[in-house]
């Protein structure tokens, strides 16, 4: 190890409540794999979840951190896409390629799926190697903050997808985080009406300003009562739940149109109360949907075009050695800090 190696840093959890910032050096690119030199990292719901030890498929010690951006810096033998200098985001799905789910084209649930700060290392260090066809380029021209939005744009892009959304539909969101704000705006990009449900007045401010049509503050108004009228009476024809409140299952059964579908976003392991009558009844649909299957290029599009503009998501961004003050802002004032972003190019 040189001494320029010990000038990079890696944000890593040892284990559970136990966040540090350490000293990191990174191995050189290995046969089709890059090297990546980071410049922001965005921390999400799912690396709070590793930290408090919930997530189930966190193995410590882990360095976390899947939404990252930054330049190319080494690739390995054999790698024919990305070079030097290339910006580019990091997709943090690793599949095998050759199980079912991946000849049917859903990567993202591989049977043998590792996931980039989950399974195995992540962007939150200085330098990250992973492989070159997990290295997404994206325009010189388009700010590596706003890159590092690419990944959970490709989750609100996975569910809508797979949900089916288009102009047709009057959407609902519960939850105006980050994932309930991104399915916002790709929904909004898909023409749909939509209407966002939060407790937080502050982020149903910043919901209307990315486009929601409506809001509703489900403390203040029941969301049944407020949903009601919409799609001609019938009720919303697309719930998603981007909250990841087991109980909100049974509320969006109850207020879907008929033929509506529902998409679910949360991990939570306590069970949701469902009445199957009503989904028989009713007809509808009900869809996981975990990470993205090969989107971020698509999104790395819209964000390029401004088909998206979703810089007002960035709420706070910290150097990487003030990671823990990152994740406190995240645990004490959630409501002031929608998208936290690291720079590990300050």
């Amino acid at each position: 190890m040189t001494a320029g190696d010990f000038a990079m840093i890696a944000v890593a959890v040892e284990e559970p409540h136990r966040l540090v910032v350490r000293a990191d050096a990174a191995a050189p690119p290995g046969p089709g794999e890059v090297a990546i030199r980071i410049a922001r990292a965005g921390i999400c719901g799912s690396d709070m979840h590793i930290l408090h030890g919930t997530n189930p498929f966190a193995v410590y010690p882990r360095i976390i951190g899947h939404e990252f951006a930054g330049v190319v810096e080494a690739v390995g033998e054999g790698v024919a896409g990305p070079a030097p200098g290339d910006h580019v985001v990091g997709d943090p799905v690793i599949a095998c390629g050759h199980c079912y789910p991946c000849r049917v084209g859903r990567p993202n649930v591989c049977a043998r799926l590792e996931v980039l700060g989950v399974h195995r290392d992540g962007g939150f260090r200085s330098r990250v190697v992973i492989p070159a066809a997990n290295a997404v380029k994206v325009p010189p021209a388009l700010p590596l903050a706003i890159a590092a939005l690419a990944e959970p744009f490709s989750v609100a892009a996975n569910v809508l997808g797979r949900t089916g959304c288009g102009p047709q539909d009057t959407v609902l969101v519960y939850g105006a985080g980050t994932v309930g704000l991104t399915v916002l705006q790709v929904a909004r990009l898909h023409g749909a009406r939509v209407i966002v449900a939060d407790i937080d007045a502050a982020r149903l401010e910043l919901a209307q300003a990315l486009g929601a049509d409506r809001v509703v503050h489900s403390r203040r108004e029941p969301v049944p009562a407020a949903v009601a009228a919409e799609n001609e009476g019938l009720g919303p024809s697309l719930v998603i739940d981007g909250a990841g409140i087991p109980s909100l299952l049974a509320e969006a059964v109850a207020v879907a149109s008929p033929a509506g579908r529902i998409g679910l976003l949360g991990f939570a392991a306590e069970p949701s109360a469902l009445v199957q009558q009503e989904v028989v009844r009713k007809e509808l649909s009900i869809f996981g949907s975990r990470l993205n299957r090969r989107l971020i290029p698509e999104v790395v599009g819209w964000l390029a075009s401004g088909r998206l503009d979703p810089g007002a998501m960035i709420t706070r961004t910290f150097a990487a050695a003030e990671a823990r003050a990152a994740f406190d802002l995240l645990e004490t004032d959630p409501g002031r800090a929608v998208k936290v972003q690291l720079a590990f190019d300050a």
